[in-house]
């Protein structure tokens, strides 16, 4: 291994001759395995290198990540290192790098997290909401983590959970709201809050919280859908032009948003046998509505795609279509994809309530409103569950409204 990475003799030596040789060149293959580059490898190997020479490995007891933080502060200076500023950031990528050698090894000591207050009330409840209500693992990460806030921010350990009041709750949404929460995300935080106090109360956990709970009201069709019109997204997608792998990644992703109106967790879900080359037919898993549904596969959407797999996509034994370009290679979060759009559309100077990737979603919608398609057209395209979903848009179709204002009421008389 060290051959392929240094070609000076005195490098080679020191890297052969140093402690646990053998351990070092079976992560640096490890992180080969992962994508990472070479320049990072030799990186990671000088590390190591040093990392190696300043703790001493060969006692029987697992190292703590106090040592690990001992052990870089007072390492060994090599003349490599000694050429080069000390910073921060070095200090821990020092640390970083020697954490995960060590958890490779099973050498590491692990920190054990404070367990989250009522645990195994929310895991519970987790099961509930997957096994009987059928929620979708989305819906069902968000509402663990907002009760499990709310319980760390509003529970002490010597506190159980009967003891937990309405007026908990309501300092709770209180600060959520004086941090900018909106009245809509207030209003889903409490029905959320107000659905687990209801479970508790029916397994005995809780007592006369669920009926409390008020949240801001959210009338029906209150706001506008959001996102750029369609002369905004043309110059968004065209912005997407680079031959660089980011940039072909990123087109082929944008497509898809923009032509079939996904959400930003359906593209990252895609899979490369989701595409059926021969019948030119798009499988989306809709984890809402818990089904695939199928879409021509647009000639430009294709085309992106495919440039991006012989071109960008970095080889992984990962299935998932869309990947991370650095190392460790992995499938991209849906964060990353809305960091994406919103970064672009700030770049380009679109002013929009929010730019995240729903905008775009909103912006297909819009588009083919305008084209004339029905709502019930519009809806089956974008997976919408009920009409209620999709009757949204009619408040922007500025043409059908004109339409409707012209009608001669009297005549109906």
């Amino acid at each position: 291994m060290f051959e392929t990475l240094f070609t000076r003799p005195h490098a080679l030596a020191a890297h052969t001759l140093a402690p646990c040789v053998e351990s070092r060149k079976r992560f640096l293959v490890h992180c080969q395995e992962l994508g990472y580059p070479p320049k990072s490898i030799r990186k990671i190997a000088w590390i190591l290198l040093v990392f190696s020479q300043s703790m001493d490995m060969s006692r029987p007891r697992l190292i703590t990540h106090e040592e690990i933080a001992f052990a870089v502060d007072h390492r060994i200076r090599l003349l490599r290192s000694e050429r080069t500023n000390e910073s921060r950031s070095s200090r821990l990528l020092f640390i970083h790098t020697a954490t995960v050698w060590l958890r490779f090894l099973g050498c590491l000591e692990e920190r054990h997290p404070t367990r989250e207050p009522f645990v195994r009330y929310v895991e519970h409840y987790v099961d509930f909401m997957r096994d009987q209500r059928g929620l979708s693992p989305a819906t069902i990460s968000t509402c663990r983590d907002e009760i499990g806030h709310f319980l760390a921010m509003a529970c002490r350990p010597d506190r159980a959970l009967d003891a937990l009041t309405i007026h908990d709750v309501d300092t709770y949404l209180a600060y959520q709201g004086n941090r900018g929460w909106s009245r809509a995300s207030l209003h889903a935080l409490a029905s959320t809050l107000r659905n687990f106090f209801r479970y508790a109360e029916g397994q005995g956990w809780a007592t006369k919280v669920a009926s409390g709970i008020e949240a801001p009201v959210v009338y029906r069709e209150e706001g506008l859908p959001l996102g750029p019109n369609w002369e905004d997204v043309q110059r968004f997608v065209a912005s997407f032009v680079g031959e660089s792998t980011i940039d072909l990644r990123n087109s082929a992703m944008i497509l898809l948003m923009v032509v079939y109106g996904l959400r930003r967790g359906e593209v990252v879900r895609l899979r490369l046998d989701d595409i059926d080359w021969c019948s030119e037919i798009l499988h989306v898993n809709r984890p809402k509505q818990r089904c695939t549904q199928q879409y021509p596969l647009v000639a430009t959407v294709g085309n992106a795609i495919v440039r991006y797999l012989k071109e960008a996509r970095p080889r992984s034994a990962h299935r998932e279509l869309f990947l991370s370009v650095e190392a460790p290679i992995r499938p991209l979060s849906p964060g990353r994809v809305s960091s994406i759009v919103r970064s672009r559309l700030a770049t380009l100077g679109i002013d929009i309530p929010r730019r995240g990737a729903h905008c775009l979603r909103h912006a297909n919608a819009r588009h083919l409103l305008d084209a004339g398609f029905a709502l019930k057209e519009i809806g089956d395209h974008l997976g919408h569950r009920s009409a209620s979903s999709t009757r949204a848009y009619a408040k922007v179709d500025l043409t059908g409204l004109r339409c409707v204002a012209e009608i001669d009421l009297g005549s109906l008389l």
